[in-house]
């Protein structure tokens, strides 16, 4: 049975369902339990923006506060792992990859391959991604494509609260680790979810909307910009299809060159930094596979190649809209040989 709950809340769900259902499961991060130990209301905070919020209470010590150390806790988490239980640690900025990357990078990623497949890294790192809340350069970058790159690690990029929560399962049950990139913006959209357990397998786009005249492939947040600008330009006959890849490594190549090779005309719209990115590697499998499918060049709606700005006047202008999106794609609607 399907209601209507945050993105947030999903996550929430999944977190405890899953607690429930394999003791296994364990949580670790920065004030993810907050209020334990002190005067007050037990569980307060539920992290930074309450999404472990009611679970210490029913899970006790499974639900592990930590020192302000990523490459501590990080360092805990894959050996934890490694060790037979199945963590999911909260990295509250994903930002701070840079403290613990040696651990992601080196030691998580690589464990099933140095060992000859015997070894398994079943560990799940949450952490927020994205601009355009005012958190400033060091608090706003959307680092996903960096993890893309490293073989060994899986990367989740869910867009909605149904997606948020089969595939959050879907990453605790897998035994490599999987890293999850949550949007900021999104905690607080709504969506129908249901209320069963259920799985997202990684490596399957999803078709948000259908349309023969332009391909959108769009991230996360991005998703909900482009279906905006979709929705304008259908008003002036361009009907365009936004396909969400919903997780980068596996990436669906198939979904992606299939409708490509149906409209012949592509925009890629990515928040990360354009250069060597989700936009440009996509455009890369396009033109070497796709290629004579084209009719029109390879747009990319994306960030100038800077640091996230704190004005809120430039932060506007750096995170990629409906309009720009909407730009690109009359471009190359209109364009002829």
């Amino acid at each position: 049975m399907a209601r209507t709950i945050t993105y947030q809340q999903a996550i929430n769900e999944a977190l405890d369902q899953e607690m429930g259902n394999d003791p296994s499961v364990i949580l670790m991060g920065e004030d993810i339990v907050g209020g334990s130990g002190a005067d007050g209301e037990m569980d307060a905070w539920g992290g930074p923006l309450g999404i472990t919020k009611g679970l210490y209470p029913k899970y006790g010590d499974r639900v592990m506060d930590t020192p302000i150390t990523e490459s501590a806790f990080i360092g805990a988490a894959v050996g934890a792992a490694a060790s037979g239980l199945r963590p999911v640690a909260e990295l509250m900025f994903s930002d701070f990859m840079g403290v613990c990357f040696d651990q992601i990078y080196n030691q998580a990623a690589k464990f099933r391959y140095m060992f000859g497949g015997k070894a398994e890294t079943p560990v799940v790192i949450r952490t927020m991604y994205g601009a355009g809340i005012r958190a400033a350069a060091q608090h706003s970058q959307s680092p996903y494509s960096i993890f893309t790159h490293v073989p060994g690690l899986k990367v989740v990029v869910p867009s909605n609260p149904y997606d948020a929560k089969g595939l959050l399962i879907q990453a605790i049950r897998d035994n490599d680790p999987v890293i999850c990139f949550e949007h900021k913006s999104l905690y607080q959209t709504e969506g129908e979810v249901p209320e069963e357990l259920y799985t997202l397998p990684f490596g399957e786009a999803n078709v948000v909307r259908e349309g023969g005249d332009v391909t959108i492939i769009a991230l996360g947040l991005m998703v909900h910009r482009s279906l905006e600008a979709a929705e304008t330009l259908a008003a002036d006959g361009i009907e365009c299809e936004v396909i969400d890849p919903r997780t980068t490594s596996p990436l669906d190549d198939e979904t992606i060159l299939e409708s490509v090779e149906s409209t012949g005309r592509v925009v890629i719209v990515d928040e990360a930094s354009p250069r060597c990115s989700m936009a440009t590697d996509i455009s890369a499998l396009i033109a070497r596979d796709a290629f004579g499918s084209l009719e029109a060049p390879i747009q990319m709606v994306t960030p100038p190649h800077t640091p996230v700005p704190f004005a809120g006047s430039l932060e506007d202008l750096y995170v990629p809209d409906a309009t720009k999106i909407e730009t690109a794609v009359r471009q190359v609607a209109g364009y002829s040989r």
